[in-house]
């Protein structure tokens, strides 16, 4: 049944890619991974396979392929991608020695795959799960690994017509999860060979805030560090919220970055603003432009890790919707974290709002309520950036953890 489903998918995505460019590019993409790995696979090469589903994973996965990289010049890394948000933004990824997408998960494809690549290692990222793939791993005696991976009853695995897909989960030679309750789940199911290392991405926030690079246009805009509020990841429901409290506060200043960056989207923006905006697409070809403006429009991708440095508060979108987007990107920098309700599902949301860092806004009375705390007491801001910042600096070390148990 489950291969059954595999190939169906893998017609629809056919069916559609005509008129649909992620279906286009991902059946494009599969359809050449055959032929890279012919090309680039060097056959006296021990290779390390990493497994993403899209970008935030391979975030999440990514201080463990420069640590390998690093530390194991042994082992070559092949890294794979099953979406296009993924492979599209980092295909040309330096820390990898070949990048391309994960062929459907049906038998033919998966031998043909594994006989092309021949990994002597496979490592999977939060929620990686392939049957096929992880049964022929398991049949050719490749060791295999899930990492930051978090299990709650709730998912498939444990209920009571899931009994098929929980036979994946015996397949990994070992599940290094983000908390004891995930080993506990586990464990009621006999799955015993699990490990409690948390979450990787807070050694990735730490790794980009380090790295952090200098924006002098946000910089020249922040000007004296006055109130800055930064909107990441945006979405029109959290937009409703926050541009009117913005119009209404002349004393702080707007940086945000919405999610989708299509014209109807800036222009829908900058139809609810009622203070001096420009687009950064715009200040990047006059400097001048920034010249008594109170709200930045980011319109371009790959800034926003290193935006939220200029932050007094953050603001992270996506929690009126599907879910809320990295809130761990703003806290690094030590700033209170403010989200929408659909939360419940991110481990270090729920963790960010019981040490005092996060705060969860279910409505626009609540956003105003929580802004004007904040804004007004200065020791209660100051109170909850620390605890913030002081959350990601006290989860660290999950990469260097992990990669002492790996069979390397």
């Amino acid at each position: 049944m489950y291969s059954l489903l595999i190939h169906f998918y893998a017609f629809i995505v056919a069916m559609i890619s005509p008129f649909h460019r992620k279906a286009r590019l991902m059946r494009f993409g599969q359809w050449k991974t055959n032929s890279i790995l012919r090309e680039k696979i060097d056959r006296n090469a021990k290779y390390i396979w990493f497994h993403a589903s899209s970008l935030g994973e391979f975030e999440q996965g990514r201080p463990m392929i420069e640590k390998v990289k690093a530390q194991y010049p042994e082992y070559k890394i092949l890294l794979t991608f099953f979406s296009p948000s993924g492979y599209e933004v980092r295909k040309n990824y330096n820390g990898a020695d070949i990048v391309c997408y994960l062929p459907f998960d049906t038998p033919y494809r998966v031998k043909k795959f594994l006989n092309l690549a021949n990994p002597a290692v496979a490592v999977f990222i939060k929620y990686e799960f392939w049957g096929n793939y992880l049964r022929e791993l398991k049949k050719r005696g490749i060791p295999v690994y899930i990492i930051s991976a978090i299990f709650r009853p709730d998912q498939l695995f444990f209920q009571w017509f899931g009994v098929p897909y929980r036979k994946m989960l015996y397949c990994f030679t070992h599940l290094f999860v983000q908390d004891e309750r995930s080993k506990e789940l586990l464990g009621q199911y006999g799955i015993r060979n699990v490990t409690v290392y948390g979450d990787t991405r807070f050694d990735r926030v730490l790794d980009v805030r380090n790295q952090a690079r200098d924006l002098p246009e946000f910089e020249r805009f922040v000007g004296e560090r006055c109130q800055t509020l930064i909107a990441g990841s945006s979405w029109p429901q959290d937009e409703e919220i926050l541009i009117p409290y913005f119009n209404e506060h002349p004393e702080m200043k707007l940086i945000i970055a919405p999610h989708e960056i299509h014209r109807e989207h800036l222009m829908y923006i900058e139809s609810l603003l009622k203070r001096p905006s420009v687009r950064l697409s715009d200040v990047m070809q006059d400097k001048s432009l920034l010249e008594g403006k109170d709200c930045l429009i980011v319109d371009s991708f790959g800034l926003l890790s290193s935006i939220y440095r200029y932050g007094t508060i953050a603001y992270i979108g996506g929690g009126f919707g599907a879910g809320i987007h990295n809130t761990l990107e703003a806290a690094v920098y030590g700033i209170p974290v403010l989200f929408g309700p659909r939360f419940q599902k991110f481990k270090e949301a729920r963790d960010l709002i019981k040490v005092g860092g996060g705060f969860s806004v279910a409505s626009k009375d609540e956003f105003v309520a929580k802004m004007d705390e904040l804004l007004t007491y200065a020791e209660v801001l100051k109170a909850a950036g620390e605890s913030a910042g002081q959350f990601v600096k006290g989860n660290a070390g999950a990469t260097d953890g992990i990669l002492k148990e790996l069979a390397l």
